[in-house]
């Protein structure tokens, strides 16, 4: 008989829980116990709209709620992320919203904090778990594309910023809270870089966000390319934006349409596409269709890697904090990279 998965108590009812964390939820099958948020009235609204039976009043109240196989889901700012972590009982699960804190030294101190309590805790960098990027790993792991050597990822849309309020107070905003999705993919799926080299800025019609274009090379030697390049100010209409992730190897090739951000948050179709060449270095592009997306799928492997953990305490989940924080790391020499090598005025 299959033992019952953990309950759910959801810290924070901000857009992203309410467009992904609560609609891969439902379709998952997993279990939502209560909500809580600062905002009262807001949790209240979101917990009818979804059926969830309980909205807690304080974060102490969700805390006492909890089964002890229930796992937390911390969908707050990263700046919140360290005093909620405080307040939770020794042993407790937790699935913690990506980033990992606001730099490296809070990243570290994330994880600390969770090694002394001895909590079960996991980073919510879902773009692994997206259901186009689970395909394209099973092509790269079969060795039918051969030895990987480019990756590409190109994003130039017209994001709606203003759905995140607290985004224009930070002094670091697009690798932090977006390209470190693909800096992590990239990781996953190529293994560390060497180095890195980038630069991201501003766009006049944006000056309160800190940065929302940026370029990111991390570099693999002599023979491995991976290039991050974002811009999200293209208000010229959808003719040419795109959003698209390419790999290549030495036998074949991955293209995916990331339709997430085209129209966000209402989306477009994803695509994906491959090539295979044959002995003759001939091939044709196939397309299949992939069932589900970014959004909500993989916010569901997410938290289906917590809900491993919970129930085998042997199984390490592949979203840890410690290879967490090797994103982390990789993020904060992007940011050092691009303050030293800023031009001079």
């Amino acid at each position: 008989m299959r033992q019952k998965d953990p309950s759910i108590i959801i810290i924070g009812t901000g857009g992203i829980v309410q467009h992904a964390h609560l609609p891969a939820y439902k379709k998952a099958g997993y279990t939502v116990r209560g909500l809580f948020d600062t905002d009262l009235d807001k949790a209240k609204k979101v917990a009818a709209e979804f059926s969830i039976p309980a909205v807690y009043n304080s974060l102490e109240q969700a805390i006492a709620a909890a089964g002890p196989a229930d796992i937390f889901d911390l969908a707050v700012p990263a700046s919140a992320i360290i005093p909620v972590l405080h307040q939770l009982p020794p042993g407790a699960a937790v699935l913690l919203q990506k980033p990992m804190g606001e730099n490296l030294e809070q990243a570290k101190e994330i994880l600390a904090r969770c090694k002394q309590k001895k909590l079960l805790a996991g980073i919510n960098f879902q773009l692994r778990y997206a259901p186009f990027i689970l395909k394209a790993k099973e092509l790269l792991n079969s060795g039918q594309i051969g030895t990987l050597c480019d990756i590409e990822i190109n994003i130039n849309v017209l994001t709606p910023w203003q759905l995140w309020d607290f985004l224009f107070t930070l002094p670091r905003m697009e690798i932090l809270y977006h390209s470190i999705h693909y800096v992590d993919l990239v990781r996953q799926l190529a293994g560390e870089p060497e180095s890195v080299f980038a630069r991201t800025i501003k766009h006049p019609d944006m000056p309160q966000l800190a940065s929302v274009k940026s370029m990111i090379y991390l570099d693999y030697g002599e023979n491995m390319r991976a290039s991050i390049l974002t811009n999200h100010c293209h208000k010229f209409g959808p003719r040419h934006q795109h959003s698209y992730i390419r790999m290549e190897g030495t036998r074949g090739a991955i293209y995916i349409r990331l339709g997430l951000l085209m129209d966000y948050p209402q989306g477009v179709p994803d695509e994906f596409e491959y090539i295979l060449l044959d002995e003759n270095g001939e091939g044709k592009w196939k397309s299949i269709s992939i069932d589900g997306s970014w959004f909500p799928d993989a916010f569901a492997g997410s938290m289906g890697e917590m809900m491993k953990a919970q129930a085998d305490k042997k199984y390490k989940p592949d979203n840890n904090l410690e290879d967490g924080l090797k994103t982390m790391r990789w993020v904060e020499k992007a940011y050092v990279f691009n303050e030293k090598n800023k031009p001079s005025r």
